[in-house]
């Protein structure tokens, strides 16, 4: 009998203890996606506004008070930094679900140049928010090559397999070239980065 009822106790527990871990599951995912929503807004506020863009923006952008921003991310350089991360995240996840969807891995890899001149819009202004961080940018731009090199490689290397394009382009040289496309084109409204990117991408075809 007493045997049962420590059974039947031990069992309880087990039951609560596992509510109590779905619960707390729920309660990491529904952070998580919070962030994305603030990141998501940040990004999209970044790309018309600025590095420098009130937060108050971003707040509404993302259907948020300010304090709850403020509450994820202390400062802007928190801020910016946790973008800069999602937007690298991205565009590196982009890459292999572009190439699945096809049509083809030359229209993938348009399309991933398309997200990436996007991503350099959105750092613009890194380097000022963390002037007095030359350490965490140096860690930044080193995940920034980690994650997205190889992702490149991989489009181009799948559209010269297919004979879309010529071979002798390392990733490397290919995102060099288009971040130096993309310099200063917040500043010159007659200067259309993205179409620039568009016609180096197109070049790289194969005469037929």
């Amino acid at each position: 009998m007493n045997d049962g009822n420590r059974q039947e106790g031990q069992e309880g527990q087990g039951d609560q203890g596992g509510q109590e871990g779905a619960t707390a599951g729920s309660k990491r995912k529904d952070v998580r996606r919070n962030q994305r929503t603030l990141l998501d807004a940040a990004a999209a506020v970044f790309v018309t506004s600025g590095v420098e863009a009130p937060v108050r923006d971003i707040a509404a952008k993302a259907g948020v008070g300010v304090g709850t921003v403020y509450r994820h991310f202390p400062t802007r350089a928190d801020l910016v930094i946790a973008v800069y991360r999602h937007q690298v995240d991205a565009c590196a996840e982009a890459g292999p679900a572009l190439l699945a969807a096809g049509p083809t891995p030359h229209a993938a890899l348009e399309r991933w140049a398309d997200l990436f001149v996007d991503f350099l819009v959105t750092k613009h202004g890194l380097a000022g928010a963390m002037q007095a961080d030359n350490a965490g940018f140096e860690t930044l731009h080193a995940y920034f090559l980690d994650r997205l090199l190889p992702v490149c490689a991989e489009l181009l290397d799948a559209a010269a397999a297919a004979g879309e394009i010529r071979s002798d382009l390392t990733a490397y040289q290919l995102m060099r070239g288009i971040g130096n496309l993309c310099i200063g084109a917040e500043a010159d409204a007659r200067y259309d980065a993205r179409r620039l990117v568009a016609l180096l991408v197109a070049g790289l075809r194969q005469g037929r």
